[in-house]
């Protein structure tokens, strides 16, 4: 009987996990019909068999998971019991230096409410070593500065100034920077909080990584009532991010000579005050000295009039936004022009002049049709004055396929190579390089079709910039759901497409399938490189990985050689997705393809597994960016607060 009650309870809840979370399935998918498509195209490439495990992954996803929403991932992974205390207050007593810790705060007409919370907040933290500056700009009520009178009275830690005049949000961040002794600030809002952890959190980092200059940690929003949402698990550095927004932003700490160095808070540059200061720190320290930790430790309070609400609540800070960014540009000696978009800024960088010869290399083997549209595309559609085409014809025998390429090899800029080996892709691109006269390559699949007419201008602008090594584009399935918006290390073993199948017009996770920004890798179905960065990292792999994961091996490589790969949704078109390979069905390409999957978790194990691009608290069961369930940021009584952990 107890067996039988058992067994019951079992099926209540594995009957009541499905009713959770195939709506999220369904949702993910797109509809029925999404999911379906999903699933041909899975039974194609693996069976029936592959779809049951891919449907399995979907279901444990964090996009199944997330059903049980973000309240639920707060009290399991994101709350502090009596353990975790302790671990922190054990840690903080080893400190032998433990640093001060400045918290800026300029405050103006705040709710009185929310100061005080956001004062005690401060004033809860477990990291003793800190000093709460804050600056009152002329508020005109007097209840403002008794609120800070009182605090100030009460705890010696916190410091006020009561400025004569209103001088807006520069001036009074820079009024509280003065009063600021410690070697390190924090800068927060009048009306947000901090978890009770944040201040330890930097101080542990500071200790880590004594040479560190700025840090930063995600955040999430909280509202009138306490709830908290939309939390935003960010990348480390990523300097092509910042360029397209200020995803540093909270909980941002620096290193006080730092700031002071590049002259504090700039008075013209209010909204986008905070952009500003990191693009000038930035300017003056290494990648490496830039460690950002993977916890919620602020909560940006939303309401009607903070950008944390709407980004259109201040328009005057967006117009800053672009002075900061071509101020900063101008600094380094990059000639652009930056745009200001719905989702943050576009950077157009200036192309040489001339503009330099960019050899389009496409394989293929026979498809004169897909070949036919891909050319046609590229040569109706392409803006940029100086290209060249190199067809690679992979043993073509069909008489039609080889007339329309023995027509192509008349045009001034098209050259056909015929390459009789079997299929190799990596060894087939290797050798049209040899023969390239461009300064730039461009890999290119021969199932692509050209949306944007400027997708070669933005990508050869980005291309040449220093420290740039490989830049791809934004590629699209014919159904208008995104195929590649950059890769993402660690899914499905290896790699997946970051926010594949996201409907077109959709925004992505905080933005980021709408802005540039860098990746770990980029796919070869459309990937732009400098000819002499190829060929310094030996191009692409023809003895390990032949066809599966090679573009995944070259951008790290590039990666290792100091190069960062950029993604842009400014250069779009549609891809077919390999329409001329087949199937991977028979045995020796599935004994292939798990040959080269081992070698690359063999060669990459340590980059797989903590993607900088990504975030350890973000799934690494879909490309959708879900939360993981769990983390893989261990707790404060396992390890560190920065160290990840391997997936199971």
């Amino acid at each position: 009987m107890v067996t039988e009650k058992s067994t019951l309870k079992k099926r209540v809840r594995r009957a009541s996990h499905w009713l959770r979370v195939l709506p999220v399935a369904l949702y993910q998918g797109g509809g029925v019909a999404g999911l379906w498509r999903r699933a041909m195209r899975v039974y194609r490439a693996s069976g029936w068999g592959g779809v049951k495990v891919a449907f399995d992954l979907l279901l444990r996803s964090g996009a199944a998971l997330h059903a049980l929403g973000y309240a639920n991932w707060i009290q399991r992974y994101d709350t502090l019991d009596d353990d975790a205390r302790l671990a922190i207050r054990r840690r903080i007593s080893e400190m032998r230096n433990p640093p001060l810790i400045s918290v800026v705060m300029p405050a103006y007409r705040p709710r009185s409410a929310w100061l005080r919370e956001a004062i005690e907040s401060v004033r809860s933290q477990i990291y003793p070593h800190w000093e709460l500056c804050i600056a009152d700009d002329a508020s005109p009520t007097p209840e403002t500065q008794a609120i800070l009178k009182e605090f100030a009275e009460r705890d010696h830690r916190i410091k006020v100034v009561l400025r004569p005049s209103n001088g807006h949000i520069c001036a009074a961040s820079n009024s509280a920077l003065a009063l600021a002794e410690g070697a390190w600030i924090a800068l927060m809002d009048h009306d947000d909080l901090l978890a009770e952890h944040a201040l330890f959190c930097i101080a542990d980092e500071i200790v880590a990584h004594p040479d560190a200059q700025m840090i930063y940690s995600d955040e999430d929003k909280i509202d009138g009532n306490g709830k908290r949402s939309t939390p935003n698990f960010k990348p480390q550095w990523n300097v092509d991010l910042i360029r397209s927004m200020n995803y540093f932003s909270h909980l941002g700490a620096y290193r006080s000579e730092l700031v002071r160095a590049v002259g504090g808070f700039r008075p013209g540059f209010e909204g986008s005050q905070d952009h500003d200061l990191v693009l000038r720190c930035f300017e003056r320290v290494s990648p490496q000295q830039i460690r950002h930790i993977p916890r919620v430790l602020y909560h940006w309070r939303v309401h009607a009039e903070s950008t944390a609400d709407s980004g259109g609540a201040k328009p005057y800070a967006q117009r800053a936004g672009v002075r900061a960014l071509e101020e900063h540009y101008l600094r380094i000696g990059v000639r652009a022009r930056v745009e200001p978009t719905a989702f943050g800024y576009r950077t157009h960088y200036e192309l040489p002049t001339p503009a330099p010869l960019v050899s389009l290399i496409i394989p293929t083997r026979n498809a004169a049709e897909l070949v036919r549209q891909c050319i046609d595309s590229i040569q109706q559609k392409t803006t940029y004055p100086n290209y060249e085409i190199i067809l690679v014809d992979n043993g073509s025998d069909d008489p039609a396929a080889l007339a329309y390429f023995s027509g192509l090899a008349k045009q001034p800029n098209i050259r056909v190579m015929r390459d009789d080996r079997e299929f190799n892709y990596s060894a087939l691109n290797n050798a049209a390089v040899e023969m390239a006269r461009g300064e730039l390559i461009g890999l290119i699949n021969n199932d692509i079709e050209i949306l944007t007419p400027e997708w070669l201008d933005e990508m050869a602008g980005i291309v040449v910039q220093p420290g740039v090594g490989a830049v791809g584009a934004s590629l699209w399935y014919p159904d208008k759901t995104l195929q590649h918006g950059g890769v993402v290390l660690g899914i499905g073993g290896v790699a997946g497409h970051a926010h594949k199948y996201l409907p077109r017009g959709g925004k992505g996770y905080y933005m980021r399938a709408v802005v540039a920004q860098s990746f770990s890798a980029v796919t070869a179905a459309c990937l732009l490189v400098r000819k002499d960065v190829y060929e310094e990292v030996g191009g692409l792999d023809p003895v390990n990985l032949k066809i599966a994961f090679n573009d995944v091996d070259f951008c790290l490589r590039l990666r290792e050689a100091g190069y960062r790969n950029v993604w842009t949704p400014y250069a779009q078109m549609f891809h077919y997705e390999s329409a001329t390979r087949g199937l991977d069905e028979a045995p020796e390409k599935k004994a292939r393809f798990e040959t080269e999957l081992q070698y690359m978790r063999n060669r990459w194990l340590d980059v797989i597994t903590d993607d900088p691009a990504y975030s350890l608290n973000l799934t690494l069961q879909s490309e959708d960016f879900s939360y993981a369930w769990p983390p893989r940021v261990p707790p404060f009584a396992a390890a560190g607060p920065s160290a990840p952990t391997r997936p199971s």
